[in-house]
C-alpha cells in the first residue's frame, strides 16, 4: 500500500541513504587531504552537499547517490547546478577573499555497493 505511513518510510530510507553517501564522500575527500568545512549548509538560494578547503580552493560538493555510478551521475540537474552556485555565492560572501576566491565544483557519486567517484569541475559551466 502507498499510504502516508509508506511514504514516510521510503522518504526516511531515501534521507539515510543520502546521509550514508555524503559520509562516503566526505571519507574519501579525507583521504585526498581536504578539510571539511560545512555539511548540508543552507543559504538563501539553497543547499549544497558538502563544502571543503583544500590548498587554497573552496570546494562545493553535491552528492548523488543511485544504483549505478552513471545513474547517480544522471541525477545532476541544470536548475540544481544554477541552485548550487547561487548558494556558493552566498557562502563566498563570508569568506576572507569573497567573490575573488578560488573555486570548484565536484560531484561525487555514489552507487549500491559504496563505490565513489568524485569528477572534479564536473559543473563548473554550464
Amino acid at each position: 500500500p502507498a499510504g502516508p505511513a509508506h511514504r514516510r518510510r521510503r522518504g526516511l530510507s531515501a534521507y539515510l541513504s543520502g546521509c550514508a553517501a555524503e559520509e562516503t564522500a566526505a571519507t574519501g575527500y579525507d583521504r585526498r587531504g581536504a578539510d571539511l568545512l560545512e555539511t548540508r549548509w543552507r543559504g538563501k538560494g539553497g543547499e549544497i552537499d558538502l563544502i571543503f578547503y583544500q590548498d587554497g580552493i573552496y570546494i562545493f560538493c553535491e552528492v548523488k547517490k543511485a544504483a549505478s555510478v552513471d545513474e547517480a551521475a544522471g541525477r545532476l540537474r541544470r536548475s540544481q547546478m544554477q541552485r548550487i552556485h547561487a548558494a556558493a555565492s552566498e557562502y563566498l560572501s563570508h569568506t576572507p577573499d569573497g567573490q575573488l576566491s578560488e573555486v570548484r565544483f565536484d560531484l561525487a557519486v555514489v552507487d549500491d555497493t559504496g563505490h565513489l567517484e568524485i569528477i572534479e569541475n564536473a559543473f563548473g559551466h554550464f
